[in-house]
């Protein structure tokens, strides 16, 4: 795990020495494959948690039993809610899955409570952290109150395609992002692709015209909403 290690301690750049020596000892590693759920809601967290490689998803579940993403963690970034329940000593409040092959690197809490109050670059990751979920957070509740769904799905395929187009996420984990159900997702995305925005496979869609796709969803509801037909 050491390429893990180097990986997990670039979201330390500022740490002393003897904080590095700290957390390199210390630092616990575990391996979870794409779909794999690390934390429940309501379970006790031992630690702060950083992501070395892969990405997670931090979720709720609805009453009707429907997903919806909070925010993700990408690497060297560090789980939030996580450091809340540490330090104000709290279950954990929502669910957490791996949403791609992923290692994470676990600092124990009370070697993560001493760092806090010795070094300040512990301090600026949490402040840093806080300050991106916050964000995140916002442009989630701002798009679920301000945009129809279709266009939430069209700006989840343009931030999620890699170079080539490709978004590498199933019907079911897009509809898990969004709040909505699989069905949903299946009937937006089939009219995608008779626009010819894009195309569709077996878990992955590619984006084939990302300015169509962009502008092709009528962002104004007072003009009747939906999606254009030209």
């Amino acid at each position: 795990m050491t390429t893990d290690l180097l990986a997990a301690l670039h979201a330390f750049p500022a740490l002393s020495d003897a904080g590095q020596q700290a957390v390199r000892q210390a630092m616990r590693f575990s391996h979870h494959a794409a779909g794999t759920v690390l934390l429940h809601k309501g379970q006790n967290v031992s630690g702060a948690y950083f992501v070395s490689r892969g990405r997670l998803r931090v979720y709720a579940i609805g009453e009707n039993g429907v997903e919806a993403t909070l925010y993700v963690i990408d690497p060297g970034e560090t789980c939030v809610f996580a450091l809340n329940s540490l330090f104000n000593d709290l279950r954990y409040p929502a669910w957490v899955q791996a949403e791609a092959d992923t290692v994470v690197g676990c600092v124990p809490g009370p070697l993560f409570r001493r760092l806090f109050e010795r070094e300040p670059a512990i301090r600026d990751i949490a402040v840093r952290g806080l300050s991106t979920v916050v964000f995140r957070l916002m442009e989630e509740a701002e798009s679920a109150c301000t945009q129809r769904l279709e266009q939430r799905l069209a700006s989840l395929l343009l931030t999620r395609a890699n170079a080539a187009g490709a978004v590498r996420m199933t019907q079911q984990q897009m509809a898990q992002h969004l709040g909505t159900t699989r069905e949903v997702v299946a009937r937006l995305l089939r009219v995608f692709v008779r626009h010819g925005w894009i195309e569709t496979g077996r878990g992955r869609s590619v984006v084939r015209d990302a300015e169509a796709l962009a502008g092709g969803v009528d962002a104004d509801p007072r003009r009747g909403g939906g999606l254009r037909s030209g």
